[in-house]
């Protein structure tokens, strides 16, 4: 009874970790800053509701959320994209969804990193196609001529995310290029998650859509603003792609069915985020750097490592103790939830992610209790 494109996608390991958390385990497991959404943000969601902006919007969004989206996108990012090419979505993983609904057709090939985000995997095939991996060093950077080996004539796009989860790698620009020539090169499009774009410490972020008109960019303000739970996304495509294939109206489609808009008040908390005092962001990231050099310090004596550039990750090789799973286990065991490094792809078999979006004093317990086990 139940369809063969359900059946062939597994449960996320991150939500079974998060199932099994308890009052008395230190959660190292999900991706979630461990912030409260700041005051301006709500205050601005509350007083959308007392107006009774509790309607349904258009399905793409608000004018105005829009507007500040493609303003940003051109300070920041230096891209020009108009407001008509940018859908409002409910959450990133909402935007990584149209964008492989509306350009994949069965048997088709996606290029992902491995490892890599779970959802990247199980999307692909929901959408009845083939996951490719792109397999990375052991300091997480993807090898070009692999990529160029991998391309076939059913390779229909290219999966990016920097900051990386569940690496915390920040790819470089030199990089970045290199993929983004590929695709001009082979007409294949690139979908660059940019989820974690403001979480980064020693880098600079640099977006595919700079380099190439074949990128479908996706953000959001769950990770920055830690809005996690108001599931508020988007994603912009510039003029030549979206003229070319006419991408915005064919996502818009399936968007209008399946979630009609994105949630109203929630759209006007998001305004503010984008147009209101930016020093939230600042001090949390400064915490996630206080947080990410302490964990990475503590881990350095039992396991190897690549330091993370971005998010609030650390994706350590605890082979000497076994693989990730059964090493992820005995922590599990002992009160300290993390990720095998399996649930990301068979390239993180001996690898375990630790989030440190959460306390410090936390983090500290952990490493003690770790340096007692192994």
């Amino acid at each position: 009874m139940i369809s063969n494109r359900c059946k062939n996608i597994e449960p996320s390991e991150i939500r079974k970790i998060f199932n099994i958390a308890t009052k008395d385990s230190i959660n190292l497991g999900i991706g979630e800053p461990d912030f409260d959404t700041p005051q301006h943000i709500i205050d601005a969601a509350k007083k959308a509701l007392d107006e009774g902006k509790t309607h349904y919007t258009p399905n793409n969004g608000i004018p105005e959320l829009r507007g500040s989206i493609s303003n940003k996108l051109k300070n920041d990012n230096n891209l020009d994209v108009s407001s008509d090419n940018i859908i409002t979505t409910c959450g990133a993983s909402e935007a990584l969804m149209l964008s492989l609904m509306a350009i994949i057709n069965k048997g088709e090939e996606v290029l992902i990193s491995d490892p890599g985000f779970v959802s990247y995997e199980s999307l692909t095939k929901l959408c009845e196609a083939k996951p490719v991996s792109m397999k990375l060093d052991e300091d997480f950077n993807i090898n070009i001529e692999d990529v160029k080996n991998s391309i076939t004539d059913k390779t229909k796009c290219i999966i990016l995310n920097s900051p990386s989860n569940p690496t915390g790698k920040v790819m470089d620009k030199s990089e970045i290029k290199a993929i983004c020539d590929i695709a001009e090169d082979n007409n294949i499009i690139i979908i660059s998650d940019e989820i974690y774009e403001k979480i980064i410490y020693d880098k600079k972020h640099y977006s595919p859509m700079e380099f190439t008109d074949n990128c479908i960019l996706i953000n959001g303000f769950s990770k920055a603003y830690a809005m996690t739970g108001w599931r508020i996304g988007y994603l912009a495509v510039n003029d030549n792609l979206n003229n070319k294939y006419n991408l915005i109206d064919n996502m818009i489609k399936i968007h209008q069915y399946g979630f009609a808009c994105a949630t109203s008040f929630a759209q006007y908390g998001a305004l503010e985020a984008l147009n209101g005092d930016q020093s939230c962001v600042y001090e949390m990231v400064e915490e996630f750097r206080r947080r990410r050099d302490l964990i990475v310090k503590g881990l350095k004596k039992l396991f190897k490592l690549t330091t993370p550039n971005g998010a609030f990750y650390v994706f350590p090789n605890v082979e000497e103790y076994g693989d990730g799973m059964e090493v992820s286990q005995k922590l599990i065991e002992n009160k300290i939830l993390c990720v095998p490094g399996v649930a990301f792809g068979d390239g993180g078999k001996y690898n375990i992610r630790f989030s440190y979006a959460t306390k410090y004093e936390d983090i500290e317990k952990a490493l003690e209790i770790m340096e007692d086990i192994f």
